[in-house]
């Protein structure tokens, strides 16, 4: 598939594929003349990213991580490095202190709602 196709399935622009493809985390082949084509694995390798990318994941993290990935469930592969899931892990607790961080905002905003009503 093209491009234009891939970003309409996916819901990703035409740049941040090709920004992707900079990276390192997708792959086109090229036509005779110059277009890009993607396989129908594609798809599901750009929902991927993009889910890594909405976890706070680099695109230098998530290169090192979609080799040891399987694209079409995700599941563990037996590439991964004792250093790249120790990173990872790393990672999930940067994104629970961020979670942490939020509930502790929010409420505090509920506080402050209660009693701009007078609670």
């Amino acid at each position: 598939m093209r491009i234009g196709e891939l970003a309409g399935r996916t819901g990703v622009s035409e740049r941040s594929l090709r920004y992707y493809e900079k990276q390192g985390l997708l792959a086109a082949e090229r036509t005779p003349g110059g277009h890009r084509e993607y396989p129908e694995s594609a798809v599901d390798r750009v929902v991927r990213i993009q889910e890594l990318f909405a976890a706070g994941l680099s695109s230098s993290k998530i290169a090192q991580l979609l080799p040891c990935m399987r694209d079409t469930d995700g599941g563990p592969s037996a590439v991964a490095t004792p250093r790249l899931v120790a990173d990872l892990a790393a990672e999930r607790e940067r994104i629970d202190r961020t979670i942490a961080d939020l509930v502790r905002s929010r409420e505090t905003l509920d506080e402050v709602i209660e009693a701009a009503r007078g609670r």
